[in-house]
């Protein structure tokens, strides 16, 4: 996969509208990646990204703690660029603070108006591809037909509305690990599925070069997205199914709800605490 230094003009121009996926993956205190729908994504320069903050979650703590990110956008017409870039800075005012907020989806929107502008320097980009979708269907398909055979004997951890959402053909869904330069890599993996409410599979017959060179048992996080922009994040380890089929899976340990108002842990279960402090 071929990469470059900088953005070209039609890619910062691609980037503008709101009306697209922005994916952003971050490293926690841990070193497991964690991976955030950031529609307000866009280019600043060829050589930095920006995006704007309207609701708290776990990868804006990430990024102060450990800069190393990597992005993926994905436009209406189905093109993708992905890459690795080195959180810098934040600002609450100026002039590209406006700009956010005076776009039509968050100048409207009295409840989640931009309130930080965090800022990126790109350390490399790929140009502009398109999704194979020929491979995805027979990908997705092949999945849908094997999946049972990866069925665990382990309790429930998924809700069904989770289990559900990941088992549409329709969503997107994408994996991250870090790599060996302490950078998070994402794949897409829209044929992924959960063989049940413990486990995600997905043929690699999409993508095959990277999901191979995904290391057996790393840490992965998988994040899952609706049309209708509901989403999930889940973690667990990476594995290679032990048996002759073409089947990867993902052995869920946390699951994540990245849905404003309030994101947070759903698996493991948080105890609840009482409110001390008013």
């Amino acid at each position: 996969m071929k990469t470059f230094g900088a953005f070209d003009e039609a890619s910062m121009k691609a980037f503008e509208p709101e009306a697209k996926v922005g994916l952003l993956a971050t490293v926690n205190p841990e070193g497991l990646p964690h991976i955030t729908l950031i529609t307000a994504m866009q280019a600043k320069t060829p050589r930095q990204i920006m995006w704007g903050q309207f609701t708290e979650g776990l990868s804006k703590v990430h990024v102060r703690k450990n800069p190393k990110t990597s992005f993926l956008i994905l436009t209406m017409d189905r093109k993708l660029w992905r890459g690795k870039a080195v959180w810098t800075h934040a600002r609450k005012e100026g002039e590209d603070y406006v700009l956010f907020n005076t776009k039509p989806m968050f100048r409207y929107n009295a409840y989640l108006g931009i309130h930080t502008v965090h800022y990126m320097d790109l350390v490399e980009t790929t140009i502009r591809e398109g999704l194979p979708l020929g491979a995805i269907i027979v990908a997705s398909l092949f999945t849908k037909a094997i999946k049972g055979l990866a069925r665990t004997r382990r309790g429930r951890i998924l809700k069904p509305w989770a289990e559900g959402m990941f088992n549409r053909i329709d969503a997107l869904k994408f994996i991250g690990y870090v790599g060996q330069d302490g950078f998070p890599v994402i794949v897409p993996v829209l044929q992924c599925q959960a063989a049940d409410s413990t486990r995600l599979a997905f043929a690699p017959l999409a993508y095959a070069g990277e999901i191979g060179a995904i290391p057996e048992g790393v840490p992965a996080a998988v994040f899952g997205l609706t049309v209708q922009m509901e989403d999930c994040l889940v973690r667990g380890r990476y594995r290679r199914h032990l048996s002759v089929l073409p089947l990867r899976c993902v052995d869920i340990e946390w699951v994540y709800n990245p849905m404003p108002p309030t994101q947070g842990q759903i698996y493991p279960e948080v105890a609840l605490r009482p409110v001390e402090n008013f």
